[in-house]
């Protein structure tokens, strides 16, 4: 065959993390007892209610039909309902609410809607590899926006030129962060408000850990702010509120004019997210959230395990007040890459090198809490027999 690959797969960010992969194959394959705190995907079972919700409208024969492009009303109706309760921002749930299969797809999709080729967007670094790849895929450029602990891994807006600031068609966003654990405030997401307003910038905000938070924290919707809505659409995904992550469902919220246009490109890309599915997703949204307090409680229980061990051997993580990873330093000395492959040659634990994430992200690690909290205190105590 000589059919060759498209250019823009060319410029796809590598694959950094292969040779972390066969190093985890090579001591699976040899027997050794491997920690896996490396990957987003809770290991926490789907709520009862939401499996029994699913299995009930599964049996039905006219949820087996082609679902709406845009999602069921219904569906939409609770996701306005949720986010009535939640933030106390009110959307009209059939021109600012959009169905998702799953959030990643929608950020990936958006750029379709409103980028050029040659547009530019500005892009948080270190961060979900998504957002720059939607640019990518879409023929647009990304000037990256470092986020720093000195800056509490917000960006620094003065920092951009104001010529680049005029070029930029859009800015995405993710608070709770991935993958530093960072949050963000009112008085943060007002700068980003007159910012867009300056500039006439799209602001993309993926919310998708805003539940999964701890000690009594709540963190807000960008939504809240006076007048984003008139700049802003936000993505929010089942996925981790509920442990929905091979569910698929997820939702945009926000303007109607950057809804309508996500959903033209995804009603010629897909055909909707099935409807069994999202009558599940409306029993997750109503139903009881005791579920997602549980949730919280066992994430944070995990984390003060992990955060302790790592200072015992004398590392100062970041300590998240959300997300379900924890950004971590690596040791004087240490790259990210050598750290990561000490902890997985040395200890059998995998974890992720920073600097996958974006340049800034190199001199950390991030670690997962997706094992249980036996797991966790002995993946501290494997931790604690290295010496630095």
């Amino acid at each position: 065959m000589t059919l060759a690959k498209a250019e823009r797969l060319k410029h796809l960010p590598p694959y950094l993390f292969q040779e972390i992969d066969r190093l985890k194959a090579d001591l699976l394959a040899k027997g050794v007892d491997v920690i896996n705190l490396g990957v987003g995907d809770p290991d926490l079972p789907t709520p009862g209610h939401i499996i029994d919700r699913l299995q009930e409208a599964a049996e039905d024969p006219s949820t087996h039909q082609y679902p709406s492009y845009s999602g069921m009303n219904d569906f939409r109706i609770s996701v306005a309902g949720w986010y009535q309760r939640r933030f106390g921002v009110e959307l009209d749930p059939l021109r600012e609410v959009l169905t998702l299969i799953g959030s990643k797809e929608g950020i990936a999709h958006f750029p379709l809607a409103f980028i050029n080729p040659g547009d530019l967007a500005l892009v948080p670094t270190p961060a979900y590899p998504v957002y720059q790849v939607a640019m990518l895929f879409a023929g647009g450029e990304s000037y990256f926006m470092p986020l720093v602990r000195e800056n509490n891994f917000l960006p620094d807006f003065s920092a951009i030129p104001p010529d680049t600031a005029r070029r930029a068609k859009l800015m995405f966003l993710n608070y709770p962060n991935n993958p530093t654990g960072a949050t963000a405030e009112r008085d943060f997401y007002e700068k980003v408000v007159a910012f867009a307003r300056e500039y006439d910038v799209v602001v993309c905000h993926d919310a998708a850990y805003s539940e999964m938070a701890f000690d009594g924290y709540r963190p807000m919707s960008f939504l809240e702010i006076p007048g984003a809505k008139e700049v802003a659409i936000e993505f929010h995904s089942l996925s981790k509120t509920y442990n929905m992550t091979g569910w698929r469902l997820g939702f945009a919220v926000g303007n109607a004019k950057l809804i309508e246009g996500l959903g033209q490109v995804k009603s010629n890309i897909d055909s909707g997210a099935f409807n069994a599915v999202q009558w599940a997703g409306i029993a997750a949204l109503e139903g009881d959230q005791q579920c997602v307090t549980e949730m919280q409680q066992t994430y944070q229980e995990r984390r003060d395990v992990l955060i302790a061990g790592l200072r015992r051997v004398g590392i100062q993580p970041v300590i998240p007040k959300a997300t379900f990873y924890v950004w971590c330093p690596t040791p004087p000395g240490y790259t990210s890459a050598d750290f990561t492959s000490l902890l997985l040659k040395e200890c059998g634990i995998v974890t992720t090198p920073g600097s996958g994430f974006g340049a800034p992200g190199e001199g950390y690690v991030r670690l997962a809490l997706t094992v249980n909290k036996a797991r966790i205190a002995e993946a501290v105590a494997r931790i604690e027999k290295l010496s630095f």
